[in-house]
């Protein structure tokens, strides 16, 4: 009779670990060679180069030079991803305790640094996804989804958080007042104050900050 235990593959901790830090080693050279190329021009001929592997790794690991960006973006949420995008974020103020303060003041400015911080990391990325959208109708596709889909509902729920704690100006609804934040917090603003104003992004984080305190709540008798 068959011993299973012969037949069940052998897991090397090993291997695995090789098989993660090869992943990261093409997810970083992917996202350097459209930074600094451009989505278009970039090949998995030139990110397999750049990571120092075979084309056909980067094709059974990704798919394709979607697969890649994808997964760059956190839309296929993978652990891998995880790794290189969560190791720029010091300090982050998570979404829990914003709903938990209790002032509103308090809650616009521990959002303000949360968007701040998660925008510079992830606006870059934005920018690659924006011109990937321009010649590729499924990155379009996906783009939307993550300005009017995802963002508006996480936008719609910051704005319902705060408004529980107070009044929000002039009796503004809450659908109004997350189409505040959503505009505010849009990469493309980030990139026109950080990028082409040259803007600090403490003075991003300060201005946004203020503005949305200015905009959501009751004038300060």
């Amino acid at each position: 009779m068959t011993d299973p235990a012969r037949h069940r593959r052998y897991r090397s901790p090993l291997r695995t670990e090789q098989a993660r830090q090869t992943r990261l080693r093409i997810l970083e050279a992917a996202r350097e060679l459209f930074r600094a190329q451009g989505y278009a021009p970039t090949t998995i001929s030139t990110i397999s180069k750049a990571a120092g592997v075979a084309p056909d790794t980067v094709y059974d690991a990704f798919r394709s030079k979607r697969g890649l960006l994808k997964e760059l973006l956190g839309l296929s949420g993978t652990q891998h991803a995880d790794d290189i995008r969560d190791h720029a974020m010091p300090g982050r103020v998570e979404p829990p305790a914003i709903r938990q303060e209790t002032d509103q003041r308090r809650q616009i400015a521990m959002f303000a640094a949360d968007a701040s911080h998660q925008l510079e990391r992830l606006r870059p990325l934005d920018d690659i996804l924006r011109g990937a959208a321009a010649t590729d109708r499924e990155m379009a596709a996906f783009r939307e989804n993550q300005q009017l889909g995802q963002r508006r509902q996480t936008m719609t729920t910051v704005a319902l958080w705060i408004s529980e704690r107070g009044p929000l100006r002039d009796g503004m609804p809450v659908d109004q007042a997350a189409a505040v934040i959503w505009t505010l917090t849009a990469p493309e603003v980030h990139h026109m104050l950080r990028v082409i104003w040259q803007w600090t992004a403490e003075q991003y984080e300060t201005w946004l900050g203020r503005t949305l305190t200015d905009t959501l709540l009751p004038r300060s008798l």
